[in-house]
């Protein structure tokens, strides 16, 4: 049974990763299309709203506990070629966040970076071995500062393994992002990987977005360059970065930009900043990528405001699927 007492609320079901073994190989987190089914129906077909009824009775206050959405982030192309064949078989509409470089030709190299740790080595660990090489610099003082970040994140993204948040500390806050993406460029050069020839499997295109539009699904917003922590950023450029990402979208789908007024956020990292910068904008529902409790704040709770609605990951469901046995 998917609901228990954990999740017995309102909530989003966040997706990224999918593979079919052809173009779209499997990696860690991905699911397939058997497993998506599946997914579906642990969940309960009958649970799972379309994303605009989800959106409107949000607006209304008339989510019921059991009321689940699915959403899927960053407009990576696995997503159009294997899951959106099979929501269109089971007829369930969907929220796609975008961020919107890639419609610039231009992607955040986020995604680059992740095929090529996935793909080009036997093992994930691996790659961070030789990542640590790469970078040689030492690191125990920073790791052993960031003890309880680590231990808080695991409780909270439980799919992470230690060595992920380790290295996703390293990434977003020991290394300056011009630094890291030097050395990320320096491990393409050592394996001889070009990824501008990998954009096409890897993005949505600005058709993807129309057709997904058509289709009935909510297309939302998700920044421009998806920042891995948009609150190292001023008031004035997060700002910049959402009102890019709406302009873009509503350009391609040809819509007026009051239409684009749902978000998720990317890697789930906001701050009052965000919030601040995002009721200006009028936005109505913005989508976290956990379902915890922020223990710092005595004034949270589980879908805290409009534009704080919870998500539960893809992977902890497959969890609960193996332990209950589910068939």
């Amino acid at each position: 049974m998917y609901f228990t007492n954990k999740n017995n609320f309102f909530h989003g079901i966040m997706f990224h990763h999918f593979h079919d073994g052809k173009t779209h190989l499997k990696s860690q987190g991905s699911i397939s299309k058997d497993e998506f089914y599946k997914i579906i129906k642990f969940i309960g077909r009958n649970n799972i709203l379309d994303a605009d009824i989800f959106f409107s009775r949000l607006k209304e206050n008339s989510l019921s506990d059991r009321d689940v959405c699915f959403t899927f982030d960053d407009g990576i192309k696995c997503q159009f070629d294997i899951a959106l064949p099979i929501l269109e078989d089971l007829q369930i509409k969907s929220f796609f966040f975008v961020y919107t470089s890639m419609f610039e030709g231009e992607p955040d190299n986020l995604e680059v970076f992740r095929y090529f740790r996935m793909n080009y080595f036997e093992h994930i660990n691996i790659f961070y071995e030789k990542f640590y090489e790469k970078l040689d610099r030492d690191l125990n003082k920073f790791f052993i500062s960031k003890k309880n970040q680590i231990i808080q994140k695991k409780i909270i993204s439980p799919y992470y393994s230690e060595e992920d948040i380790r290295f996703r500390l390293i990434r977003d806050e020991f290394l300056e992002k011009k630094d890291y993406e030097r050395l990320m460029f320096k491990m393409f050069d050592d394996y001889k990987f070009n990824y501008r020839d990998h954009y096409s499997k890897l993005f949505f295109s600005a058709n993807d977005l129309n057709q997904l539009d058509k289709l009935g699904h909510s297309i939302g917003f998700h920044s421009h360059n998806h920042p891995t922590l948009i609150t190292k950023l001023s008031f004035l450029e997060q700002k910049q970065e959402y009102i890019k990402c709406i302009n873009i979208i509503s350009k391609i789908l040809n819509k007026p930009k009051k239409y684009l007024n749902f978000m998720s956020y990317p890697n789930g990292n906001y701050n009052n900043d965000t919030l601040k910068i995002l009721k200006s904008l009028k936005i109505e529902l913005g989508f976290r990528h956990n379902m915890s409790i922020d223990m710092s704040n005595e004034n949270f709770k589980i879908n805290n405001t409009k534009l704080e609605i919870a998500r539960q990951n893809h992977s902890t469901i497959l969890n609960q699927i193996k332990e209950e046995n589910f068939e």
